[in-house]
């Protein structure tokens, strides 16, 4: 479904990427880790069509988006990619509803369509009783299940995690992680996820590591 192919990547003068490869299937979990500065996010961007490398192919199906106009492009994030990030991004002054709408409006969905998705989105993810709360108004669990219904409500192909547990204390990341193992069972949804926490990596069907740029091969265990 995502093929990323030879990807380079600096800035001025530091390598950031350095010739990575990368495939993932449909309905697959892949965690991405490894050390500070190994690259991580900068490949998460670039997959995500955040950021553009500097040479390489990113293709979806068959197609590289990499020929694809900005606006385009961004058309193509909206509708086929979802993103959850460390910290949840949410807008303070909209509501739970508001805030996991959001990316169908910008779709054209019509209000009461993009509502309706994201009150069942809101509901599946155990908010159904906080849909008019602000981000103020929620707990630190509850902010990032929003931010996981925003990354799903136009049901994209691939989902894009960047350290999702990360500002969260043990209680609820272990109940972002349960979240993330669900909705591929119960969704079919596809997720890369960068992460230091070894209980996510625990649940993905692949662990990629990286270092210096690079993917590559783990030492075997002792």
């Amino acid at each position: 479904m995502l093929e990323i192919r030879n990807i380079f990547k600096s800035y001025g003068n530091l390598r950031v990427l350095d010739d990575v490869s990368l495939s993932v299937s449909e309905k697959e979990i892949v965690t991405i880790v490894g050390p500070s500065g190994a690259g991580k996010t900068t490949l998460l961007q670039i997959a995500g069509t955040l950021d553009r490398p500097d040479s390489g192919r990113v293709i979806y199906d068959g197609v590289d988006v990499g020929g694809m106009k900005d606006r385009r492009l961004s058309e193509f994030r909206n509708r086929q990619i979802g993103f959850i990030f460390q910290f949840h991004q949410l807008m303070p002054e909209f509501t739970a509803l508001e805030n996991a709408a959001m990316p169908a409006l910008i779709a054209g969905d019509s209000r009461k369509a993009a509502f309706a998705k994201a009150e069942e989105l809101l509901g599946l993810l155990g908010l159904g009783d906080r849909l008019r709360h602000k981000p103020s108004e929620m707990s630190g669990g509850e902010r990032q299940r929003t931010a996981i219904a925003r990354a799903l409500v136009n049901s994209p192909r691939v989902v894009f995690a960047d350290e999702p547990t990360g500002s969260l204390d043990s209680r609820n990341r272990d109940e972002i992680r349960r979240l993330i193992a669900d909705l591929r069972d119960r969704l079919g949804q596809t997720f890369v996820v960068v992460t230091h926490d070894p209980t996510v990596a625990a649940i993905a069907d692949r662990v990629v590591n990286m270092a210096d740029g690079r993917i590559v091969t783990p030492p075997p265990a002792c």
